[in-house]
């Protein structure tokens, strides 16, 4: 693992931390024990069939970290209580008899292209994106490290099932893993989410590394938004201070991982077999093709500007480019960096917090990215999820602010397969319950899986050797898939 200057930032399940960060870019050599390297070259060689033909090619993540309000975006009750109701208006979208928040004017121009699920309810109240990106609810509230009998990630599957190209990687976590911006209080902190879990690290995403700037100090922390700017970047190899070029040419060859187990593992062939996943993490870190994708100076400032540059709208604009370069599954987190930056844990000052910063970022960001990628004919085969690990509490606390509501929330999907101008799911007066068709995240994983061709209904093997769902009991939600 390397170690890279970072910033101190907070939710609010922590505070402020020591100026850390540890890269998970070399995830990819992490854990690679003969045993899981056995495992997975013998699990693999079967793991196909599991597959079939889905629409989706690729699919973005946007993962609003922190839980987005719904009743303020995308779930609006302008007939209920002021106390529920809030500061917002609603709008009119291309949508006949659709309203959103009157602060997402570009998105609401898209809305007859999207699918609007409004009913994501579960009972996980952790700022973690463990569900969402597994399907699993049951995690434990207070993690906030990945463990290794975690269930895998969607990205994890899709490198477990071999999808993608050789020199690419499977998928790609950024602009940083969840929880970059706190680890200064809790050193080593990695929200659970993005990961291989119990099918081993090897089959963690290549993560990205960021340094956000701020165009000046702010004031007061929710009451002050500062908007960080920047882009997600790979790792160069002369810059690492733990690994270098000459530690990780090494690694092209199995030898040195063998040692004392080497000739107890001749006779079985498994060198050949484990070769391949250390010859491929080596190729993927280095690939001109995969930092390639990275290079936005390749992309006209039009384009960039269209995106916003600020950290989101860079990473969605990287995403959009490993889409064109045949990565299956990216996943961007809408980071917080501190006193600086935003997120969508809005305990305090919600409303201000979402007109001054997260609204208009979206509303900028998602709108190019849909835009974009329906220029170069890749909307159809692209799915992007917008959505966070849970929804805000109905009634607005004495600080402006709403607090934890797993209970409720939305998610949209735009893409991939997924029916233009659909709205799935009904809510109550306040948007607090499913008033019909609720929806779990294994469902929203189950509907991914599906349209990426991946069987739902798929097992793997857990660390005792257990057959386990990948998307956990969840189903299809049929409605929403053309």
């Amino acid at each position: 693992m390397l170690t890279v200057l970072g910033q101190s930032s907070k939710l609010c399940d922590g505070v402020t931390r020591r100026e850390l960060m540890r890269v998970g870019g070399l995830s990819l050599f992490a854990g690679m024990t003969l045993p899981r390297l056995v495992r997975a070259a013998e699990a693999t060689s079967t793991a196909g069939q599991g597959r079939g033909r889905g629409p989706a090619k690729s699919v973005i993540l946007f993962n609003l970290l922190g839980g987005p309000s719904q009743m303020d975006m995308f779930d609006m009750k302008p007939d209920a209580p002021v106390e529920v109701r809030g500061e917002f208006q609603p709008i009119s979208t291309s949508l006949p008899g659709l309203q959103i928040c009157e602060h997402l004017p570009n998105t609401a121009k898209l809305m007859h292209k999207a699918c609007l699920i409004r009913t994501v309810t579960h009972g996980y109240n952790a700022h973690n994106p463990l569900n969402i990106m597994t399907g699993f609810s049951g995690g434990k509230f207070d993690q906030l490290r990945p463990e290794p009998t975690d269930p895998p990630d969607i990205g994890a599957i899709c490198q477990y099932l071999r999808m993608g190209s050789r020199d690419m990687p499977g998928a790609v976590c950024l602009p940083c893993y969840p929880g970059w911006g706190e680890s200064s209080m809790y050193p080593g902190i990695r929200r659970p989410g993005p990961y291989g879990g119990f099918l081993g690290s090897q089959y963690d995403p290549l993560f990205s590394v960021c340094e956000p700037k701020f165009d000046r100090e702010p004031r007061v922390a929710f009451y002050d938004q500062v908007i960080p700017r920047g882009e997600p970047k790979l790792a160069s190899l002369d810059e690492l201070p733990d690994v270098t070029v000459n530690r990780l040419d090494r690694r092209r060859s199995i030898l040195d991982q063998l040692d004392t187990q080497f000739e107890a593992t001749r006779g079985a062939g498994a060198i050949e077999r484990m070769n391949h996943f250390q010859t491929r993490a080596f190729e993927m870190l280095t690939s001109s093709r995969t930092r390639d994708a990275f290079d936005l100076s390749r992309e006209p400032d039009s384009l960039r500007d269209h995106y916003g540059r600020n950290m989101n709208g860079s990473s969605l604009l990287v995403a959009r480019r490993l889409v064109e370069s045949g990565v299956p599954f990216i996943s961007v987190h809408a980071e917080i960096f501190g006193k600086y930056g935003h997120s969508y844990d809005m305990h305090e000052n919600n409303f201000g917090m979402l007109k001054d910063a997260n609204l208009p970022i979206l509303d900028k960001a998602y709108p190019a990215l849909i835009e974009d990628l329906e220029s170069r004919g890749l909307l159809d085969s692209t799915l992007v999820v917008v959505m966070g690990e849970m929804g805000r509490s109905p009634k607005v606390n004495a600080k402006a602010g709403r607090d934890h509501w797993p209970q409720c929330g939305f998610s949209l999907l735009t893409g991939g397969g997924t029916k233009r101008g659909c709205v799935f799911g009904e809510t109550d007066k306040q948007a607090a319950y499913p008033s019909s068709h609720p929806v779990s995240p294994g469902d929203i994983v189950a509907t991914i899986y599906q349209l990426l061709g991946i069987d739902p209904h798929l097992t793997v093997p857990d660390r005792l050797n257990r057959p386990t769902p990948i998307a956990h009991g969840g189903e299809p939600i049929w409605d929403v898939i053309v």
